[in-house]
């Protein structure tokens, strides 16, 4: 349990560095020590929150044969977007892509 939560937390630095440095219209303005309190705290949630929502919002799930888990974690990204302002990430497909990064490091990882 705690080296997925490890692999989760990695998965989420190394998700959003990736996006900040390659996706345009995502920007982190803050230290290293506030970035990696960022990541950390969006691991932390993909851990312990994201199963809890993804349990409750079932029926919509099969109804649109998964992919209303996507709209799940971009709405944990857009949280963590308006918790820290130094993190910017401007319009709906950079916040898209940003959580296609992380999806896919979370398959990896």
């Amino acid at each position: 349990m705690l080296r997925k939560l490890i692999c989760k937390i990695i998965a989420a630095i190394l998700g959003l560095w990736l996006a900040q440095r390659f996706v345009p219209g995502v920007k982190f303005y803050g230290s290293l020590e506030l970035f990696l309190l960022c990541a950390i705290i969006l691991g932390v949630i993909n851990f312990f929150v994201k199963p809890l929502l993804n349990k409750i919002s079932l029926p919509l799930r099969i109804l649109t044969l998964g992919l209303f888990g996507l709209v799940i974690d971009m709405g944990i990204l857009w949280f963590l977007d308006v918790a820290f302002p130094e993190l910017a990430i401007k319009g709906i497909i950079p916040l898209f892509l940003t959580t296609c990064i992380i999806l896919i490091l979370d398959i990896f990882f």
